[in-house]
Parts: C-alpha cells; structure tokens; sequence
C-alpha cells in the first residue's frame, strides 16, 4: 500500500515521503490516526505543488536543523549503569537515558527523534538525532559500570582479611585449653 505520510515516523519515513508499508499498517492506524493519507495519482500532484511552494520553508527547516546539529559537537555521553558481574546490565540503556544525559549536559532534544539500540551490556553504542530528513547526528554513548571498585583496592583487601583469620585462629586455640582444666577443676571441689 503506497502512502503519504502527514508527519516525521521514525523507522518508516519524514512528513511528505511517499512510502510503501504492509495493507494492514497503513488501513489500520496511519490512516484512522491521520499520520498518512493514500497516495492516490491526484494526492501526488497536490503533494508535488505544495513542495514547489514549500521549498524556502524547508530550506529553512533544515538551517535550522544544521543549528541545532553543531551544538552535538564534540559530545560524548557516558552513562553510568548497575551491572552485574558478567557485565551484563541490570536493565538496559535506550533512548530515554541518552535523553536525560543531554539533558545533564544542557542540551534538550525530544525523545522521539533519538533512536539507539539498546544497550545491555558495558560498552560504546551510538545514539543517532534525527533532526531532519537530510540532518542527523550521531553521538558515541558509553555505558559504564556504576560504582565499580578497582581491582587493585579488592586484591589488597583479600590478604589483610586472610591475615585477620590467621590471627585469631591461635588465640582461640591458646584459651581453649586454659578453659578445660579449669571447668575440670570446678566439679571436683564440689
């Protein structure tokens, strides 16, 4: 089913592409939700005339997109994640994360024109903001492990602990048989 789309769907295409999706898609909810319309030959005609007429506004739309690019300059994201010991995550890191991060970083972008697969193990990702038809931008993500000690800090903890068993170890033994002649001792004044 070939369709006209009324606005911006991430995955399927930008307001005014004409796009091909499966009958049931496009019958069942981009036409009754009014994103598409059919693309029937006179429908492309009044999309190619209002383009014709459009085409300063869009330049303009996509200036405006480049703007709005330059500020990602340059911007690394690395979002810290609880993990477990395999390294996988609790959980996942998507879009809404990304989001938030920028967010951090006094950059506001709206979430539903970042996509990113989600992330559910440490590692780098790309977030891709879609600005434009023409205008994307693609920012490196690093997941991080929250709260991650150093491995030098847990081998240095394992033989002070160690040392501290050994230690008490023979103290016990030492008031162990003390105590024995004593209680043997106790019951036979009695």
């Amino acid at each position: 089913m070939e369709l006209i789309l009324k606005e911006d769907i991430i995955g399927l295409g930008y307001k005014n592409d004409i796009v091909n999706v499966k009958s049931g898609y496009g019958r069942n909810y981009l036409i009754p939700q009014q994103k598409a319309v059919i693309a029937s030959p006179s429908a492309k005609k009044v999309l190619a005339e209002n383009l014709r007429q459009q085409a300063n506004k869009i330049a303009a739309q996509k200036a405006a997109a480049e703007d709005k690019a330059k500020a990602f300059e340059g911007v690394a994201l690395e979002i810290p994640a609880k993990v477990a010991v395999t390294g996988q995550l609790y959980g996942s890191v998507g879009a809404a994360q990304v989001v938030e991060a920028l967010a951090q970083k006094g950059i506001e972008v709206d979430r539903k024109i970042v996509t990113m697969k989600e992330a559910k193990k440490v590692g780098e990702y790309e977030a891709i903001v879609h600005f434009h038809k023409e205008v994307e931008v693609k920012v490196p993500v690093t997941v991080v492990a929250e709260n991650a000690p150093a491995p030098k800090a847990v081998e240095a903890e394992a033989p002070v602990a160690e040392e501290a068993v050994v230690e008490a170890a023979p103290v016990a033994e030492e008031t162990a048989p003390e105590v024995a002649p004593e209680e043997e001792e106790t019951p036979a004044e009695a």
